[in-house]
């Protein structure tokens, strides 16, 4: 398959080399602004090329970003770095090495909490955004669920052992996936090493240096960065139907924050929409359709 992307790195204030899929709009097309992709906690940009080749059509450039410590970004020496706040400084070194005084951020999961760090620290930033189920609550069992296997030690793997495995911690929050949709699951989330064997492409001090209590006490804190960011922005809640992070109540109480924000949910979803679903594309694209 032909890389429908160029490879852009900058550096972070603290010297880390860092990394983005740099999708440009498509050609005969005008520009309409930047996009910049914000991933989960052990995902990477390549989680964002079905949505970018979307946005890109219609003239956005897409920037979709390896969280430190991920893929094609250099590990922090510091994993204490490892953290909303350092991720949100990133993304302010990502524009300002592109030259850009405003983007429109999609974050997922933790490139939720990214985003409404972001508008804390630098709302005029943020032209619009879109939340992808993740908000300022998560259920303490949602967060015990995933501790069970993130940052876990894996043995080296095939790409139909990789696949099996994403399918087993998966498989509820995507039950229409087919054999193809997990073994693409796999190659975005694993790396292939010089032995053609598969490993998780993160450092595992992301997931340890991730404290359930901490958001637990940052809850307030969390709800004045939403609603910052609604009043600042327009905004897209997103929520997969068979969500567990992100409760139906907090998601219609984030959307209620402002009369510029609203809400999707994508049905037979969990954590997390993959964004290139109808409902959660054409609500992204009629939230375009809004910023100047």
């Amino acid at each position: 398959m032909t890389q429908s992307y160029d490879d852009l790195y900058w550096n972070s204030s603290d010297g880390l080399r860092l990394h983005a899929r740099d999708h440009a709009p498509a050609a005969g097309q005008s520009p309409r602004g930047t996009v910049v992709c914000i991933p989960g906690l052990t995902r990477n940009a390549a989680d964002f090329d079905a949505l970018a080749q979307e946005l890109t059509a219609i003239g956005w450039r897409v920037l979709a970003v390896d969280l430190r410590g991920r893929a094609g970004s250099a590990r922090a020496t510091d994993p204490s770095s490892y953290n909303p706040r350092v991720y949100a400084d990133d993304m302010v070194a990502l524009l300002r090495s592109q030259g850009i005084d405003k983007a429109v951020f999609i974050g997922t999961s933790l490139g939720v909490l990214v985003t409404v760090t972001l508008a804390a620290r630098a709302p005029q930033l943020i032209a619009a955004a879109v939340l992808n189920d993740a908000g300022p609550q998560v259920p303490r069992a949602a967060l015990a669920r995933i501790g069970k296997y993130a940052g876990k030690t894996l043995p080296p793997m095939t790409l139909e052992q990789a696949a099996t495995y994403a399918e087993s911690i998966g498989k509820a929050a995507f039950p229409r996936f087919n054999a193809d949709d997990w073994r693409a699951m796999a190659t975005r989330s694993f790396r292939q090493r010089d032995d053609g064997l598969l490993e998780l492409d993160y450092d595992p001090a992301v997931i340890r240096t991730t404290r359930p209590w901490v958001l637990w006490l940052l809850r307030p804190v969390l709800w004045r960065a939403v609603r910052t960011l609604t009043r600042h922005a327009p905004v897209l809640v997103v929520r997969g139907a068979l969500s567990d992070i992100l409760p139906p109540e907090i998601a219609q109480r984030m959307a209620a924050t402002s009369p510029t924000a609203s809400l999707v949910e994508v049905p037979e979803v969990g954590h997390a929409p993959t964004l290139a679903e109808p409902e959660a594309r054409d609500a992204i694209l009629a939230l375009l359709g809004r910023v100047q």
